[in-house]
């Protein structure tokens, strides 16, 4: 049943909710503000769940992605709410505020660190999900769409797919993706180097600030809407809607996947890789998937897949490979040509023949216990520190490294044009994993050991600082400890992420959310309470 309105709701509320509210008084206080504060009915009965009911952990784990966030010992939400509509959103904050309640906002579950739906810093907390907001409106006469925040990448590409076959966007190859969170980091895919990030794409935004108040691009100013296109999630507001920017893709796209083991040369072929990448026809991405194989009879070696998805046909791929990467050795039977649907499948790791009807269903492909790490790469790694990294590699259990080539539209687009800021100069992206099955039986080791090989890359990639992609959250690197964020603190890990950027979103921070009520391990803090008089002296 929804809330009941008018003078008689106190009574009706306490009937209606009973089930739901029973022995859990913060549920109470902020279900009944919530219905207070919004004019469109809520299913109490539907929209909060609580750990005294079964559906609660279903839930709870149903897009969390990291399950080493999903164990006994780590902190659960007090309950988590999923709105329905627009204006649930607004009352969440303005209850939320009210009440004092500590908030996360979880739309695809895929935070690296779980900060969407686990609070360390904070008890007790309530979860705010976005996962019943997954509408796309699909725009190809104005070659745009409107997504709001709790659709997956993959539900916004099949949409775009059905309204036409030349019309794509450039954002994540993990379908599973939510759309609110994946931009608010960047949003990185295979056609970032023709068309640079999905966040380099987008038009407008619908966000609900601290104080309820739904803004648009106009309203919330440059500056704000600057912000949240790549300065990570959950720092200015909540986002309900993106409109974003179609791009042109021809009718045929043509992937392959072509792997080699170190007995085949793989050294020196990624050693080779390493000076082309970047400066390939920016119709063609070709990233490294580096794994280690077993052999059988106790031997291993290290496989490296280069994986590919090419804005054109097979004729013309195949002349650019034989110019400018010819050591690679491609021929026509490796490549398959297919449709902008088909290559999102194909780099999604979808089976052969599935069907685009999958995406749909919104379900992760990647469920592990797992940690990661991130590096840009400036200079080719010398052959001799690849032997090195895969010595290391063959010391794991079940490690990952994937190298994501820059270049093209990437560098030309400024460093500050958007909060991320890894344009120009760098080569390629690396993220490591390393993955287990055993919960949090070794979970230490695996810690140590990826700590190890992030330490042994070190002299390799960028320096001073050394950075890292927010939207692969790494701990690791610093974090706020508290709601009175120190700013001193989070600049150790906020230029990592940001560089010179990271000031900016300081500045906006400390205009649009001074108290720092949107807030996480690595939220972006304000300005100290000494320096807000003089921010707010420059607006």
């Amino acid at each position: 049943m929804a809330c009941p309105k008018f003078s008689i709701l106190p009574i009706l509320f306490i009937l209606v909710s009973a089930s739901v509210t029973a022995s859990d008084p913060i549920l109470e206080k902020f279900s009944e503000c919530v219905c207070l504060n919004t004019e469109i009915p809520v299913p109490v009965a539907s929209a909060f769940y609580t750990p005294n009911t079964t559906s609660f952990n279903t839930f709870l784990k149903s897009s969390a992605q990291n399950l080493r966030y999903l164990v006994p010992s780590q902190p659960k939400p007090e309950f988590i709410f999923t709105p329905l509509h627009d204006t649930h959103v607004q009352a969440a904050v303005i209850c939320s505020k009210q009440l004092r309640i500590h908030m996360r906002v979880r739309s695809g579950g895929h935070d690296y660190e779980g900060l969407s739906y686990v609070s360390q810093m904070e008890k007790p907390f309530v979860l705010v999900d976005l996962a019943r907001l997954r509408g796309v409106k699909v725009d190809i006469n104005d070659n745009s769409a409107l997504v709001q925040a709790g659709a997956t990448i993959g539900e916004l590409y099949y949409r775009i797919s059905q309204k036409s076959k030349t019309h794509g966007f450039p954002a994540g190859l993990c379908t599973s993706l939510g759309v609110g969170g994946h931009i608010t980091g960047g949003a990185y895919g295979p056609m970032m180097r023709k068309y640079g990030l999905g966040a380099d794409n987008v038009i407008d935004a619908w966000i609900v600030d601290v104080n309820g108040r739904i803004l648009n691009r106009e309203s919330m100013g440059e500056d704000l809407f600057w912000a949240i296109r790549g300065g990570g999630g959950a720092s200015f507001g909540i986002i309900l809607w993106w409109k974003i920017r179609l791009v042109p893709v021809p009718s045929t796209v043509t992937v392959f996947t072509v792997p080699r083991t170190l007995e085949q040369g793989a050294t020196k072929l990624l050693y080779r890789w390493q000076q082309v990448a970047d400066k390939l026809d920016e119709d063609l991405f070709i990233r490294v998937i580096i794994s280690v194989n077993d052999e059988g009879k106790g031997k291993k070696t290290v496989g490296a897949a280069f994986n590919s998805v090419f804005l054109g046909g097979v004729d013309r791929l195949l002349h650019i490979m034989g110019e400018s990467f010819p050591e690679l050795g491609l021929t026509r039977k490796d490549c398959t040509e297919t449709s902008w649907i088909g290559s999102v499948l194909y780099i999604g790791g979808f089976p052969s023949g599935t069907l685009p009807e999958i995406l749909l269903q919104g379900n992760s492909t990647f469920k592990n216990y797992f940690k990661a790490k991130s590096d840009f790469v400036k200079e080719p790694i010398p052959e001799k520190a690849l032997e090195g990294l895969w010595k290391r590699l063959m010391e794991e259990e079940s490690p990952l490294m994937i190298w994501n080539p820059y270049g093209g539209m990437m560098s030309k687009i400024s460093d500050s044009e958007i909060p991320f800021p890894h344009r120009k100069g760098n080569i390629f992206k690396i993220q490591y994993l390393t993955t287990w099955q055993d919960g949090e039986k070794n979970a230490t080791n695996h810690m140590k050991w990826i700590r190890r090989l992030y330490n042994y890359m070190a002299p390799y990639v960028s320096m001073f600082p050394r950075t890292a992609y927010v939207n692969y959250r790494d701990l690791d690197l610093g974090v706020n400890k508290e709601s009175n964020a120190s700013f001193i603190k989070a600049s150790v890990w906020g230029v990592k992420y940001f560089k010179d950027n990271f000031n900016r979103l300081v500045h906006v921070k400390t205009k649009v959310d001074p108290d720092n009520f949107f807030r996480h391990e690595q939220s972006i803090p304000p300005f100290p309470q000494f320096l807000k008089g003089a921010v707010q002296g420059l607006e």
